[in-house]
């Protein structure tokens, strides 16, 4: 047998003892319980880019969640209101106080943002039997929406420093309330919803509900699951390089990658455990934000903590999905790591890294590369999970290839989502600047 047999054979091996098949995007249908609508995704697409629903008027989902990095953030850490209306390197504005992740493939995502404070208590974001929780004032009011997704668009225009603002008065609910009104004073709204609620269409109002069907069907439509360690778990062994398929070999091997990026069970092949660890990401804070930072000198991120309230859930973000990462302009919950190397790099021996991190040597921009928040409390707290591993140079190198082109779909490649910005918008407002050039 030849070498490359052999590692084929091997790898052919360690995916189906790891369950995974290549085929999750195929399944999404089936899930739904019926084909995408079309008409309904391209409702969602547009209001995705229109500012029409961001009560500040300054932002929009796209603002964060851009078409330039796979419908995730420009930025290491997201800028929401205040904006300079550019979504890119040339963002402006106060920030908030992490990263907004990327959208592709949340269909199967059963918990949402970096601490997971969305979720189906059924671990499956299409099942509601068991009630979709979210912080108060939402709780579990949300449960009656048919995917997870459809729920959790109920909260991005309420947030006041991504889009709200803090001009609005009143709460949740009559934020809701205003956006539903600013989408029925559109005439061409009108048309569009009408096109797929019989209600609307004969006269009665767009409903809020329908925002976030519109809104979910969109995020429906961008299932990207079709990359090269797909296709090789289908039969085809040239879909990864040779470097590519030795890194995957020490992702799931040696490296210990796959115990918390794992493919196995609840994580519908989308390399995570959707848990949340503790690795020793350094604590950026920046110049100016909006938000309120975590710890008596406002210079930390409690992560989960924030959530339970429970020192021992501090600094634990849930572990993000690898697939098209290669698109991403940063890693880690607040983007310390401009490169994706360094972000692997980290993991090997997360400690070290903490200990010698310089965010001048990052290429973050000059408002995020100040004093950083504490360290000490952060490596108290590592998961004993990331223990030290000695890779040399060029294992390193397979890792990354695999990480890098081995899990990118080329459906997520910016020049393939410059076709989804609209060219005209709706409600008539002028559209942010989408800078593509990478």
């Amino acid at each position: 047998m030849s070498d490359r047999a052999g590692v084929d054979e091997q790898l052919r091996t360690t995916l189906t003892q790891e369950g995974f098949t290549g085929r999750v995007e195929s399944t999404l249908t089936e899930r739904l319980g019926r084909p995408l609508d079309a008409r309904l995704a391209n409702v969602g697409r547009l209001l995705w880019f229109d500012t029409v629903t961001g009560l500040n008027g300054d932002n929009t989902c796209a603002g964060c969640h851009s078409p330039t990095n796979g419908f995730g953030d420009s930025q290491p850490i997201a800028i929401g209101i205040g904006n300079n209306g550019v979504v890119g390197p040339n963002r402006a504005g106060p920030r908030n106080m992490r990263r907004a992740p990327m959208v592709i493939n949340n269909a199967f995502f059963p918990s949402l943002m970096w601490n997971g404070r969305f979720a189906a208590l059924s671990g499956d974001p299409f099942d509601n039997g068991a009630g979709f929780v979210f912080p108060d004032p939402e709780g579990m009011s949300l449960s009656s929406e048919p995917h997870l997704l459809v729920a959790q668009a109920f909260i991005p225009p309420t947030e006041r420093t991504e889009v709200t603002g803090f001009e609005f008065v009143g709460d949740n609910d009559a934020i809701r309330a205003e956006v539903a009104r600013r989408l029925n004073d559109v005439a061409e709204y009108r048309r569009l919803f009408g096109q797929v609620f019989p209600g609307v269409r004969a006269g009665g109002p767009i409903g809020f509900g329908m925002f976030a069907r519109a809104i979910a069907e969109f995020e429906f439509s961008l299932t990207f699951a079709n990359a090269p360690i797909d296709r090789f778990a289908r039969g085809d062994h040239k879909a990864l390089t040779a470097s590519e398929k030795r890194g995957a070999l020490l992702f799931f091997g040696e490296a210990g990658c796959s115990s918390c990026h794992s493919v196995s069970g609840g994580s519908s092949e989308m390399f995570t455990d959707f848990r949340a660890h503790a690795i020793a990401v350094p604590q950026l804070v920046p110049r100016e934000t909006n938000n309120q930072f975590d710890g008596p000198a406002a210079n930390e991120d409690f992560g989960l903590g924030q959530l339970t309230g429970l020192e021992s859930d501090r600094y634990a973000f849930r572990t993000p999905s690898l697939r098209n990462v290669a698109v991403e302009a940063a890693f880690m919950h607040d983007g310390a790591f401009t490169s994706l190397r360094a972000a692997v790099v980290h993991h090997l021996d997360a400690a070290a890294s903490l200990r010698s991190y310089d965010p001048s040597a990052n290429g973050l921009p000059a408002d995020l590369a100040g004093p950083l928040g504490p360290i000490a409390p952060v490596l108290g707290a590592l998961d004993p999970l990331l223990r030290p591993v000695a890779l040399t140079p060029g294992q390193v190198d397979d890792l990354v290839a695999f990480v890098e082109h081995g899990l990118l779909d080329p459906r997520a490649r910016p020049e393939r989502l410059h076709g989804l910005v609209p060219k005209a918008l709706p409600s008539g407002r002028p559209p942010l600047t989408f800078e593509f050039d990478r």
